[in-house]
């Protein structure tokens, strides 16, 4: 490397340093709470300051770490003074597990502030006329909610500051629990989880101690090695249980031990599978599931319809509010039995059959083949005759070609990832130009940019948020819209 290109070098490197030296403010009010539940004070400057773990009312100590044009990003040093919104986090990897971020918050406040993010993103981002938005609705169960986690293993767990700071050889670093946020390479090793009802803390729990104690490789992500992998557990509203473990080594009689330990240990477990995945990355899409023990899915109910959920399905992980969550989408609906929906992102087709009956037919769309196979199977199971499902990409799919076959809708109900609608398949809506939309979203930012490009043609006419996940920042955002006369 030449002269000048090191001294360029030095140059960038100290112009880094002093953009993110540290800077230490006292005595300051958190007074909000923003996106990605980060919150917010003022430094004296007039700038942000988007801060982890604080309540909207706190006054603290801000230490910064980094600097931008109109912003900090700090972490709290001392809480001089505590909100009347703060409460004891239940949690003991509360502050390190990234899972439950608002944990130390009252619910109620929770519910306010996720109900003024979608408020704020429709308004400021969309620059959408709204209606009175309808009050959240919140959970029934705010702990103990979800029906599916999952766990990853590593030999290289993430060390407390009692333990680095301890003079004792640490021989023991495996651990089962979540990726530390930041930390792609790191495992929190969880004690307890208040997210999943037992028996998920026994189960995970139990397979550490037995992995441990028979001395089995966890996995290293630098190197790619180790036996175990992931661990994912499932339950339905029912008391049916899945077990997944997800191996990178092929090793049947360490693997058949621990399966037998788990059948063993708990027997109430409806389906015990494994997936021997040896690719760079945990998602189990294009792998092989192999059903060890028990049959292959669990079922779900919901109202008087019953859903096979195998081990790929994607189906809301809060199920007593996904319910409530479908519920309102049919309400918007406004079926009559006379139209044609077309139901985008349909997954396993819970959706689609949830409206069908009060429709005259239903086409669901979606890219995940495994999903397709699903919903046809659950429609077959639940006896619902008026739908159709189809597989591809729906920037694609959704065409000149599609329509002609399967007829002009009525209704759309559109419930995309968090990433929203591809432009493609907003084009293609306002071409279409069904009577009612119904955009089901899991983040209002990326639903108030597709709403802002249907503007001129709809008209907004009923919001609903549902909080689908207690202790976090998310927020599911039901939106009714109206072709414009």
């Amino acid at each position: 490397m030449n002269l000048y290109a090191v001294s360029l070098l030095r140059l960038l490197f100290l112009r880094m340093a002093r953009k993110n030296r540290k800077q230490f403010f006292q005595n300051l009010e958190v007074i909000d709470a923003g996106a990605k539940g980060k919150a917010i004070a003022k430094a004296p400057d007039g700038r942000v300051i988007f801060l982890s773990y604080a309540v909207p009312g706190d006054v603290v100590d801000v230490e910064t770490f980094k600097k931008r044009k109109g912003y900090y990003e700090g972490r709290v040093t001392t809480l001089q003074k505590s909100s009347d919104k703060r409460v004891e986090p239940r949690c003991k990897h509360f502050g390190l597990c990234g899972g439950c971020k608002w944990q130390n918050m009252d619910y109620q406040a929770q519910l306010f502030y996720k109900q003024k993010e979608v408020e704020n993103n429709l308004r400021r981002i969309g620059h959408l006329d709204l209606p009175e938005v309808s009050p959240i609705i919140g959970s029934e169960e705010i702990y103990f909610y979800r029906n599916k986690m999952e766990f990853s293993f590593s030999d290289n767990r993430w060390l407390t500051q009692k333990e680095l700071q301890s003079d004792e050889v640490i021989q023991n670093k495996n651990g089962l629990g979540f990726h530390i946020p930041g930390k792609w390479d790191k495992i929190l090793d969880l004690d307890e989880c208040w997210l999943q009802a037992e028996p998920s803390n026994k189960i995970r729990d139990a397979v550490k101690q037995y992995a441990v104690e028979h001395a089995m490789s966890f996995f290293n992500l630098r190197r790619q090695s180790g036996l175990l992998r992931t661990l994912m557990i499932r339950t339905s509203s029912s008391g049916e249980i899945m077990v997944l473990i997800q191996f990178f080594e092929d090793d049947s009689g360490k693997r058949d031990a621990l399966l037998n330990f788990i059948k063993d240990k708990f027997p109430e477990i409806t389906s015990l599978l494994y997936v021997i995945n040896q690719k760079a990355n945990d998602t189990i899409y294009d792998q092989e599931v192999i059903c060890f023990s028990g049959r292959d899915y669990i079922e779900e109910s919901m109202d008087d319809l019953t859903f096979k959920i195998n081990a790929k399905s994607f189906f809301q992980t809060n199920s007593k509010q996904a319910r409530k969550l479908y519920e309102i989408t049919r309400d918007f609906a406004g079926l009559t039995g006379d139209e044609l929906v077309y139901d985008l992102y349909t997954g396993t087709g819970t959706i689609a059959q949830f409206v069908a009956r009060l429709a005259s037919k239903v086409v669901g769309i979606e890219s995940v083949p495994e999903a397709i196979e699903a919903a046809k199977e659950n429609a077959q199971l639940n006896g619902i005759s008026n739908v159709s499902f189809c597989v591809g990409d729906m920037k694609s799919m959704l065409n000149d070609t599609f329509v002609e076959k399967h007829g002009v809708p009525d209704v759309v109900i559109t419930d995309p990832p968090r990433d929203g609608m591809h432009k493609n398949v907003v084009s293609q809506l306002m071409k279409i130009a069904p009577e009612r939309l119904v955009y089901v979203s899991c983040n209002s930012a990326t639903q108030a940019r597709d709403l802002e490009i249907m503007a001129d043609n709809y008209e907004i006419i009923k919001v609903q948020p549902v909080d689908m996940f207690p202790q976090t920042h998310h927020v599911e955002n039901v939106v009714l819209l109206e072709k414009r006369k």
